[in-house]
């Protein structure tokens, strides 16, 4: 059975991005886009339309032409917009780059992006030039001054011209993020200007979007969530948007009570603290009238706990990086019974669910993988025909690798994973990268990792470990932290005699799943 939206289909604008998005900028004056949290600081709209036009007259300037790819190394401040839009606008492929990142993992996405150009911040530098120089990025551009960069401030002053480019919105990419794959290097996600513009305009259909509405923007820009369905939609509706570099929840609070923020768009995590700490309750956060919760399963109970708290509607959504935001959304307010759905299919969308041992479409209350497509579809992996042909299929199905059903009246419920994934804060962890670092050590013999459910993280990865020489769990812990990100910890070690495997030698994480869950039950 294939499911789809009871809306009419939503004509997609056929434009490029850029215009897409600041459309509307002329109705809004100089009202503000973007505030900087931390400092207040403003970019109305007018401004923002002047800034993104110089960026691109700059960046032109330095020999950045239609097809060059420039990573974004940077948290979320008010610029993200400027650089983002103007690569846009010449016709450039903006690599988002999780803020995170170790030198190694910077060079393989600058590396396999064919980067030219990089935008950062000095506290970013560290990391950011070493890698630079490894893979020979042509030109590193600065907010602020940095020795051997290009200030970001010397491209606004350039008034050159700004050339013609024709963009054709169905096969020019216009984003390259990268999502983890279940062998350890991250791929990149190629997508069109008809796909972010596809995904949100039609993520505006499902729930109403009020001209007086603030956002705030917690969840990173580099993130498909934080790109599309906060960045690019809220300047696209003309709304004001208050931007975080990084997640404190006290400063949270202080600032939804401040700029009287009406949206939230979080994460389990953040759902959890907001109905669960104390300190949420030493805040006005009436404003609040609406929370969208995405980019992992939230329980029912606690969808309800937090709303009730807030005294505001809560509504999940799901999507992935590979169509490019959101493929099902819910309605606000959300029927009672519909409670735990992440919702219907958005308008233009198809979905259903196959039998993943057949690969034939299942009927209603029926489990099994999430197919979905769209003209909010990936084009597909870079330099990855093999990984494309995989996930899409003839008839252009997105195979999502995720397990849910859909209920009698088109509403989906995502509860388990055919990949092996681990969802760590809204962070995607390759199993296989974790069990190569720890393979690397004298001290290791065999290494299995898995998810392990964590209630403020929603999954932690846990090691199972077979050793061959002296070493403790934490010295274990210790060491693959001084390998990877933060968010690529072990968090749990488990010393074992062996690692279940298939005869082909495939590990049965399956095994340890079952392990794990049947420690945390006799606790």
């Amino acid at each position: 059975m294939i499911f789809t939206s009871t809306k009419p289909d939503i004509e997609i604008p056929d434009n490029d991005l850029t215009s897409v998005v600041l459309g509307q900028y002329n109705d809004n004056d100089n009202k503000p886009a973007l505030i900087e949290g931390s400092s207040g600081r403003t970019l109305g709209y007018h401004d923002l339309h002047v800034q993104v036009d110089q960026f691109a007259s700059g960046l032109h300037s330095l020999g950045f032409i239609k097809g060059d790819v420039l990573a974004i190394f940077c948290p979320n401040l008010p610029e993200y917009a400027v650089v983002f839009l103007g690569v846009a606008k010449l016709g450039g492929i903006n690599t988002t780059v999780n803020s995170l990142y170790s030198i190694k993992e910077l060079v393989h996405q600058f590396k396999d992006s064919k980067a030219r150009f990089l935008f950062t911040i000095p506290q970013f530098l560290d990391r950011a030039l070493p890698a630079a120089k490894e893979v020979g990025i042509e030109e590193v551009i600065v907010l602020g001054e940095a020795e051997g960069c290009t200030s970001y401030s010397s491209l606004l002053a350039v008034r050159g011209p700004i050339p013609e480019v024709n963009i054709d919105p169905k096969k020019d990419l216009v984003a390259l993020p990268y999502s983890s794959g279940t062998t350890g290097l991250s791929k990149g996600v190629m997508l069109t200007h008809e796909n972010l513009i596809a995904n949100m305009v039609l993520a505006c259909e499902m729930n109403k979007i009020e001209p007086y509405d603030r956002h705030i923007a917690l969840l990173p820009f580099f993130h498909i969530y934080g790109m599309v369905l906060i960045l690019n939609l809220v300047i696209y509706r003309g709304l004001t948007l208050v931007t975080m570099p990084r997640f404190d929840l006290k400063e949270f609070l202080e600032l939804v009570q401040t700029h009287r923020i009406t949206c939230l768009s979080l994460v389990p995590p953040l759902v959890l603290a907001l109905a669960k700490e104390p300190i949420v309750d030493e805040y006005d956060l009436s404003s609040v009238r609406i929370i969208g919760s995405g980019a992992a399963p939230l329980g029912a109970d606690l969808e309800v706990a937090c709303a009730k708290r807030l005294g505001c509607e809560i509504y999940q959504g799901y999507g992935l990086t590979e169509v490019a935001g959101a493929s099902q959304v819910n309605h606000s307010p959300v029927p009672l019974d519909k409670q735990g759905s992440v919702g219907p299919v958005l308008p233009n969308t198809q979905s259903k669910i196959i039998d993943t041992e057949t690969g034939e479409a299942v009927g209603p209350n029926q489990s099994g993988e999430v197919c979905v497509r769209g003209p909010h579809v990936m084009a597909g992996y870079l330099n990855n025909e093999e990984a494309t042909r995989k996930c899409i299929d003839e008839d252009g199905w997105f195979h999502t690798g995720d397990i849910g059903y859909a209920d009698e009246d088109g509403y989906f419920y995502i509860v388990d994973r055919v990949k092996e994934l681990i969802k760590y804060k809204a962070y995607q962890v390759a199993p296989a990268e974790l069990e190569s670092v720890l393979l690397s050590h004298h001290a290791i013999a065999d290494a299995a990792v898995i998810p392990s459910p964590n209630d403020e993280a929603g999954e932690v990865p846990k090691a199972f470990v077979v050793l061959k020489g002296e070493i403790s769990e934490q010295e274990i812990m210790d060491f693959v932290a001084s390998e990877v990100s933060p968010h690529k910890k072990i968090r749990l070690v488990e010393i074992v005699d062996e690692i279940p495997k298939s005869a082909s030698g495939k590990i049965l994480r399956r095994i340890l799943v079952e392990k794990e869950r049947a420690r945390l039950s006799a606790v």
